[in-house]
């Protein structure tokens, strides 16, 4: 039963750092969940309940960096409150058409809202711009933040 556990825990970490760089996977919290699995398996021996602590903010931190980076984007473009929101409504309607999608969804729905908010097409593709950097962000700080969680556990692991 144990090693199904350390597997699972192992394929819960595995699948969570796809998670940062496929769609639909919380790639933080997999790994999150994976880790305290291991703290747990070990009787929190090695890997305290502290660590797990700053491992559990960290992934709410991935989470929460995934879902707000193109629409903080977007607003600090100037951009109307429309296309914060068309923003984050197509980052999670680009969820369901593959990559592809996560990185178009954000970048159409700032500049649908834009153009809805009657701004001139120039500004609304600036707005579009700045949501598909706010995705690349993201995606560096999600990738970031997900080797920090690997080296927290790692050094109380084995240090």
């Amino acid at each position: 039963m144990d090693i199904a556990l350390w597997i699972l825990a192992g394929a819960a970490v595995l699948a969570g750092v796809a998670g940062v760089v496929l769609p639909l996977l919380p790639g933080t919290p997999l790994i999150f969940v994976g880790l305290w699995l291991a703290a747990w398996l070990d009787g929190y021996a090695k890997v305290g309940v502290a660590v797990v602590v700053v491992l559990g903010v960290l992934g709410v931190l991935g989470l929460v960096v995934d879902y707000v980076a193109s629409a903080l984007g977007v607003k600090r473009a100037g951009a109307s409150s429309l296309a914060v929101w068309g923003a984050a409504i197509g980052a999670l309607v680009g969820i369901f058409a593959g990559l592809p999608g996560l990185i178009l969804g954000p970048i159409v729905g700032a500049i649908a809202g834009e153009l809805l908010a009657r701004r001139p097409f120039e500004k609304a593709s600036r707005a579009g711009v700045a949501a598909g950097i706010g995705f690349l962000v993201a995606m560096a700080a999600k990738l970031g933040i997900a080797v920090a969680m690997l080296a927290v556990f790692a050094f109380a692991y084995f240090v």
